[in-house]
């Protein structure tokens, strides 16, 4: 059997080609891998099979963190939104079995259409832009409707007590650091711990990374076809979601794509309050975004990217962008200081 690999492969193509021989129907035509993306993320290859055209998902090799690029949790999530209203990839397998290619994997049908970095989209057409944006406030409030004891996410999460644990979680993440203090970090985790809201029994399926950078649009029109990259999901709370997509009004373009020194009429873009109100027709329900959930957000972003100036600092950075960007720590942290007092 002939495999085409473009790029590097941290695995045994032709393992995984004997494997899917007896896995999915025989291959009589092209058999390629492509690794694509990069970053800190679990490695993604596009997969031709005879005329199929797939994802492949995987850990990466070596020892990883518990819980950390849980694949068959990105399986279990995106399985049980087959016959939701929210726009996935079809999964085709999932294989816990590490010997297989050395990691547990899973792989999904491709979805074809347009993915854009940067939350401008200045790669779109200018006319599309807003309704692009609108699409994403409607495609995540269809997320926060689903039913997800209905869709089978028991024990996916623990809804109760969301905040208090994910506040108590990344200033672990912090005070683990191999780095110096920073003030900024420190000051906002005051404030949240000062200010956090009782719980409201409020749940529902958090993506956890949910950005204009991880939607496919479709080829052709501003509609979202699928929601990608499922590795932070859990249940919890909707806001800490809708928190994290409006980060982009609150940073600017420098901290990692921003929208808060950017002409937004210029560029076609919308206000958060539309965005606020797309998504809140879209859900039918009262919700409220507090300084509080914004705030969390930037605080959870600027830990990450402490974790980020760690890799760097060991030598285990794989994202070529990885010492530009871990400066952002103070600078996130900064910007949900300045969100606490709007």
């Amino acid at each position: 059997m002939t495999v085409e690999v473009v790029g590097d492969c941290d695995f045994d193509p032709g393992a995984l080609g004997a494997y899917l021989q007896d896995a999915l129907p025989p291959q009589t035509g092209p058999f390629r891998l492509v690794r694509i993306g990069g970053g800190q993320s679990n490695p993604t290859y596009f997969l031709d099979w005879g005329v199929r055209r797939l994802v492949l998902r995987k850990k990466p090799n070596g020892v990883v963190l518990k819980g950390a690029h849980a694949v068959e949790r990105e399986h279990r999530v995106l399985a049980a939104l087959q016959e939701s209203a929210v726009p996935v990839p079809e999964v085709v397998l999932l294989e816990e079995d590490a010997s297989v290619i050395g990691t547990p994997f899973y792989l999904m049908e491709r979805v074809e259409g347009r993915v854009f970095a940067d939350p401008a989209s200045t790669d779109a057409p200018f006319a599309d832009r807003h309704a692009m944006w609108m699409a994403a406030a409607e495609t995540l409030a269809k997320m926060h409707r689903v039913d997800w004891q209905a869709v089978g996410l028991d024990g996916f999460g623990r809804p109760a007590g969301y905040f208090d644990r994910q506040v108590a979680l990344w200033d672990r993440q912090y005070r683990g650091s191999s780095g110096d203090p920073i003030p900024e970090i420190e000051a906002l985790y005051d404030w949240l711990i000062a200010h956090m809201p009782d719980d409201d029994g409020v749940s529902a399926i958090c993506h956890g990374d949910f950005r204009i950078g991880n939607l496919i649009y479709h080829p052709t029109e501003p509609k979202v076809v699928a929601v990608l990259d499922w590795e932070l999901s859990t249940i919890g709370h909707p806001m800490a979601d809708l928190g994290f997509i409006c980060m982009a009004w609150y940073s600017s373009s420098d901290e990692y794509g921003g929208l808060l020194d950017r002409d937004l009429g210029a560029l076609g873009l919308p206000e958060e309050a539309a965005f606020l109100a797309a998504y809140g027709a879209a859900l039918g329900r009262p919700f409220t975004l507090t300084a509080f959930h914004r705030a969390f957000a930037l605080y959870r972003f600027a830990v990450i990217f402490v974790g980020i100036a760690d890799r760097v600092r060991a030598g285990t950075a794989t994202d070529p962008r990885a010492a530009a960007l871990a400066p952002l720590a103070a600078r996130f942290a900064r910007r949900g200081l300045q969100v606490t007092k709007l």
